[in-house]
């Protein structure tokens, strides 16, 4: 019975050692090949990671792999093109995006596609660290100045810093377009009181006029009897 076991033993021993240095021949030769990889192919290549033979990995960040053009990752927003629309935040699940917008006195200019520029972005935030990447924000934009970019490594050690700003004007400009929409609203508020007064004014007096007319219309004429004259004949 003993004899049987360390029989037993040994083959096991001589069979696993076997195994071993065959899986270890496959790596060796792995290893022996990796000055040969396949350059011709480039990541693009749907066959680059199924190579037999050499270096099937890629040098990350140098290398990286095709990024699809309907892909959502990070969001960018063309300031130049953005009216201020405000219709991504609205329509933002998450609530990720915060928009600002100050009126202009007047047209400021026109986006790429012809688009008035009537509001200035005082504050545009997107928040990507409460992003949930659905893509309704760029389908609704527009203008189409806000997209989802192929960037998707954009790790940070501070979530703060996962906080975009996109502005077409700085804080104390925007200060001062707000001062300058306060008194244009004023000046604008004061010229229509004062046009409202005279039409009320002339209201008034064409009302009296009116009033006036239709009183005498309204009068009975006085009778006043007339005297006829006594005319005497001629004697013949």
């Amino acid at each position: 019975m003993q004899k049987n076991t360390k029989n037993t033993y040994w083959k096991n021993f001589w069979a696993g050692l076997k195994t071993s240095w065959n899986g270890l021949k496959i790596s060796i030769k792995h290893f022996q090949k990796l000055n040969k990889r396949n350059q011709t192919k480039k990541l693009e290549n749907k066959n680059y990671a199924k190579e037999k033979d050499g270096l099937v990995t890629f040098f990350y960040p140098y290398e990286t792999i095709p990024i699809p053009d309907n892909g959502r990752y990070r969001l960018y927003n063309e300031i130049e093109d953005c009216i201020v629309c405000d219709k991504c935040a609205k329509v933002c699940p998450v609530d990720c995006i915060e928009i600002e917008a100050i009126k202009a006195t007047e047209q400021i200019g026109t986006t790429s596609d012809g688009s008035p520029i009537r509001l200035y972005a005082g504050k545009f935030d997107i928040d990507m660290a409460k992003c949930c990447y659905c893509g309704l924000c760029t389908t609704v934009c527009p203008t189409e100045c806000l997209t989802m970019t192929k960037v998707y490594d954009y790790s940070e050690f501070d979530v703060t810093d996962m906080m975009y700003h996109f502005t077409n004007i700085s804080p104390e400009k925007a200060q001062e377009k707000k001062e300058l929409l306060i008194q244009f609203q004023k000046e604008k508020a004061e010229k229509n009181a004062s046009k409202t007064d005279i039409v009320t004014q002339k209201t008034t007096e064409n009302n009296e006029n009116l009033s006036n007319v239709g009183e005498e219309t309204n009068k009975k004429p006085v009778f006043r009897p007339k005297i006829k004259p006594i005319i005497k004949k001629e004697e013949e």
